[in-house]
């Protein structure tokens, strides 16, 4: 196994881990698995954790930048002069373990890994989580033995050779966002103040919050609890600051409006309560909100690497699954487009059908089909198979 860095390319992975030993042990054989990551990437916590044996290579990052003689920044070559280095203490690494498959799920440390994987003859399985091939995949592309991409709409974009070893499983969702139960989430988070009458809308900007979607939604917010229960994860940092914009508001709509730091394990059950999302739209999201079922507004991270969060958004946008804003985001433009689903329980519902069109709520055990698949060929002609 190797990926990692952010969330984005570290939970798919270990939610495959995951159903790939429980897979496994359905049969009576037990899965054994290293994670080759970084020392500072999230998979150096989250391997652990999870009992997973992890060692670290050297890699590089790359600084994208629009303008390529940007790209030859002396940050930039000196990380990639640790390429190579990486590429040796992987294949020593791979040499030792004997992988019947590896599994990279993109993030720069998948490409020493990577390529380690093809010197040393064993079947590379990559997974892309958006919409477009990261930066780590384009580069191992070549080297792959299957492409599991997360969307249709991937394909067109390959080259014809990717698109000849390419298969949709999916992005990997944790299976415990499908246990969510409205219900809970009211009780949990004492939301017996919001009226079961308006819909209720649920708004994050991940784990730390985001400072934009933050900043609009406040703004908004009286208007908005005129039509609507509103559940808002903010960030830690954050949470007092809202809380005393919603102190302004009249009684009856303050009892409508709960906000937290942090959304933790209740985390399924609102999402089962809320009838709209508002939300950045990084590749997990959209894979729990499709799989869900949710209409949902996105305004992508106009930081993300390579745009792909506005690729994600306009890809839903334009199968009219979700709205996505883009650019300067101004109260005006929430409104606009939260009014109309706010107003119109047909039309929630509508785009919530065509969300879960494009979910794959089995994309982890389409992975799993994948990675056995390919385990399966590295092992036909040696005998040997590493999961007994």
């Amino acid at each position: 196994m190797t990926g990692g860095g952010t969330g984005g390319h570290t939970y798919p992975a270990l939610t495959a881990v995951r159903a790939l030993r429980d897979r496994l042990s359905m049969s009576g054989r037990a899965l054994e698995v290293l994670w080759i990551g970084t020392e500072s990437g999230l998979e150096a916590r989250v391997a652990p954790a999870e009992g997973i044996p992890f060692t670290t290579v050297a890699t590089g990052k790359i600084r994208r930048s629009a303008n390529p003689l940007k790209m030859l920044s002396a940050a930039n070559v000196k990380d990639m002069a640790r390429v190579p280095l990486g590429v040796v203490q992987a294949r020593k690494v791979i040499t030792e373990f004997r992988p019947d498959v590896v599994l990279a799920t993109g993030g720069y440390v998948a490409v020493p890994a990577g390529l380690a994987a093809r010197m040393c003859g064993r079947p590379l399985v990559l997974h892309e989580q958006t919409v477009r091939l990261g930066l780590a995949n384009r580069k191992l592309a070549g080297s792959a033995t299957r492409i599991a991409v997360s969307s249709e709409s991937t394909l067109p974009l390959l080259s014809e050779e990717a698109r000849s070893i390419a298969v949709v499983t999916g992005n990997p969702v944790r299976p415990q966002v499908f246990s969510g139960q409205g219900q809970k989430a009211i009780e949990a988070l004492g939301l017996r103040s919001f009226d079961g009458r308006r819909p209720t809308v649920y708004v994050t900007g991940g784990a730390q919050g985001s400072q934009q979607i933050n900043e609009t939604v406040a703004e908004v917010l009286p208007w908005l609890l005129e039509y609507a229960n509103v559940v808002h994860q903010c960030g830690p940092d954050h949470v007092e600051a809202l809380r005393q914009r919603a102190a302004a508001l009249p009684a009856e709509a303050v009892g409508r409006y709960y906000v937290s730091g942090f959304v933790g394990t209740e985390l399924p059950d609102v999402l089962a309560l809320a009838d709209v999302v508002i939300s950045r739209s990084g590749a997990g999201t959209l894979a729990e909100l499709t799989a869900l079922g949710k209409a949902a507004v996105f305004i992508p991270l106009a930081t993300s690497a390579g745009n792909e969060q506005a690729y994600n958004a306009r890809h839903l946008q334009e199968a009219g699954a979700a709205v996505a804003l883009e650019g300067e985001v101004t109260a005006q433009r929430m409104q606009d487009a939260l009014g109309p689903l706010l107003a119109d329980a047909r039309l929630r519902q509508a785009m919530a059908e065509r969300a879960r069109a494009h979910g794959r709520p089995d994309a982890a055990e389409r992975l799993v089909d994948v990675i056995l698949s390919a385990a399966e060929g590295s092992t036909a002609g040696a005998g040997k198979h590493r999961a007994r």
